[in-house]
């Protein structure tokens, strides 16, 4: 059970999946647009469904290790050869784990596919969603003048990029602050880190200089920002202080968080816990805090209770509040009519709304369930088959029974509202009581279910999320090809505006929980329900949970021999 539960959700950059095959074309770059050959070889044009990749990250790469890509031509298309098992970048920023360690060359996993999958390191700078096709433009330096850009068209097409890191329009930030999204920026921080103690050691500094060069900013007090504090913490207080004893005095870490308590998506009392031991360990919590601007050592926030105005000097900020979209989803968006929107709408099945053939999963897309109340007029018209104008307590029953699994909030509903059965929806649409002999018109039919609504939310931006829907979506993608040869039925649920079944079933997400590190070999770890571990022996579940999620056994060995190298000999603290 253990090795099955998914790890908490930092996501990197997503993975870009586009079904591939080379035909001319006009490009938009000043040099002429560069089309590609189908096969390796330039020399046949395949007869299978087109693919093209673009990225390597969660989504993208489920999407890419359960694809039978016998029945596809696939490309992958990424600005980085490699994918990063991001939930551990923390660890990278205090040299807990080393960068490499958690990384798995991309070529390793396409090799493992076959001759049917190609990689090619690039940047997607375009989808043209009325050509059905994307530019790309090559992103080495060793790139060949006049042949930057290419362009590679599609049948399908998953969107899977990722997100970028949120500012939220705060001035200064993208100036001045860190972010932890990618493996480069872990480096950034922990080279940073050392920086600061170093300068901070110079002789001629007064005590004002130094504590402000080794006063540490996170902005957030999500998991990622939580993590690497209780990281940063655990850092300063094994490792550095013992090189720089006399400088105990001048370090202070600080939290400054815009909600009213950190891990709020988390259980109250992993939220509760994690702010007693950060005030315990000296680790100055803000919270109720707006952000202002930042500038050269200086960052302004606003306490919103009292609305305080506070500078605080700095000599390293990390920002972690949050996403935001990538300028290549962005002007899909714009394309495709969502434009008002902050990601990509999917419906249940993750296929891109107002755009045929494309799909949407990550942190890039979110799905936008389809509401009952939508459907009440051809849900009655279903349940009413002798046009009465009424139903009995038989019809509402059988009817809500056979479209349960086409609204899954019924579900939710039910089971949170501690129902037995569908005759609990009854309650508000019947004043006494008594079920048996209602009958329902339209009106009571909607007040009846429209309530099941309330519970519709959408899906955390996590590498579960992300990894799941690959899963999913390469399985329909598998089910597709075997469609043509073996005619399978549909499988999905029965459609409500319209005659037969969907082609599959519907995505469903399933939680296994989520970690929170919080330093000091300490962790909390949420499951469904009302269960929550907290102590050493769950920071153990932690490193086994999280060694066993490594992609290969290359990495599942780096990562555990950089841990027992932490415990024997501590955290290297060498800029190199």
């Amino acid at each position: 059970m253990v090795l099955g539960f998914a790890a908490t959700g930092f996501l990197g950059a997503g993975l870009f999946v586009v079904l591939a095959d080379a035909s001319p074309g006009t490009g938009e770059s000043k040099a002429p647009l560069q089309v590609v050959a189908t096969n390796a070889g330039g020399t046949t044009k395949s007869s299978k469904k087109r693919v093209v990749i673009l990225g390597v990250g969660w989504g993208g790469m489920s999407f890419l290790k359960n694809l039978d890509s016998t029945l596809y031509d696939v490309r992958v298309v990424a600005p980085r050869n490699y994918f990063v098992f991001t939930p551990l970048l923390p660890s990278v920023t205090s040299g807990s784990v080393e960068g490499r360690s958690i990384s798995e060359p991309i070529r390793r996993i396409i090799r493992s596919k076959g001759k049917h999958a190609h990689f090619h390191e690039a940047e997607c700078i375009k989808i043209d969603a009325k050509n059905k096709r994307v530019i790309c433009k090559d992103v080495s330096e060793a790139k060949v003048k006049g042949k930057e850009d290419f362009a590679l068209e599609y049948d399908y097409l998953v969107v899977a990029v990722g997100a970028t890191s949120n500012t939220f329009g705060t001035k200064g930030v993208r100036e001045y602050c860190h972010f932890l999204k990618e493996v480069s920026d872990a480096v950034k921080i922990r080279e940073s880190i050392a920086n600061c103690f170093e300068s901070a050691s110079l002789p001629h500094l007064s005590t004002e200089d130094r504590r402000k060069l080794l006063s540490f900013v996170i902005v957030g007090g999500g998991p990622t920002g939580v993590e690497f504090a209780a990281e940063l913490h655990d850092l300063i207080h094994d490792d550095l202080l013992n090189l720089y004893p006399h400088l105990h005095n001048d370090v202070k870490i600080t939290v400054v968080q815009s909600g009213d308590h950190i891990l709020n998506t988390y259980d109250e009392r992993i939220s509760k816990y994690a702010e007693q031991k950060f005030t315990r360990e000296g680790i100055d919590v803000k919270m109720g805090c707006r952000v202002l601007g930042v500038q050269e050592g200086d960052i302004a926030f606003k306490v919103k209770s009292t609305s305080q105005l506070v500078n605080l000097p700095y000599g390293m900020i990390v920002w972690s509040t949050g996403i935001g979209t990538r300028p290549v989803v962005a002007d899909f968006m714009e394309q495709i009519g969502q434009a008002d929107r902050r990601v990509l709408a999917t419906d249940e099945w993750l296929r891109v709304k107002n755009c045929e053939g494309a799909y949407g999963i990550g942190d890039c897309a979110s799905i936008e369930a389809r509401r009952i109340v939508e459907d009440v007029g051809y849900l009655f018209k279903l349940a009413d088959k002798n046009n009465s104008g009424t139903l009995t307590t038989e019809e509402f029953v059988e009817t809500i029974e056979k479209v349960r699994q086409r609204y899954p909030q019924i579900d939710i509903y039910m089971e949170r509202q501690h129902m037995k059965g569908v005759l609990g929806l009854l309650s508000d649409a019947t004043k006494d009581g008594e079920h048996s002999a209602v009958q329902l018109d339209i009106q009571n039919f909607k007040q009846a279910i429209a309530k099941v609504d309330s519970q519709m939310k959408s899906m955390p931006a996590t590498a579960q999320v992300a990894a799941q829907q690959g899963e999913y979506l390469a399985n329909c993608f598998n089910n597709m090809a075997s469609e043509v040869h073996d005619n399978i039925a549909p499988e999905g649920p029965i459609r409500i505006r319209g005659k037969g079944r969907h082609r599959f079933q519907r995505f469903q997400y399933r939680h296994f929980g989520q970690f929170a590190p919080l330093g000091g070999e300490k962790a909390a770890y949420e499951l469904p329900g009302d269960w929550v571990s907290i102590g050493r022996s769950t920071q153990w579940l932690w490193y086994s949970v999280y060694a066993s999620k490594q992609v290969s056994w290359r990495t599942r060995t780096l990562v555990m021999f950089d841990w027992t190298k932490k415990f024997l000999f501590g955290r290297d603290s060498s800029k190199m």
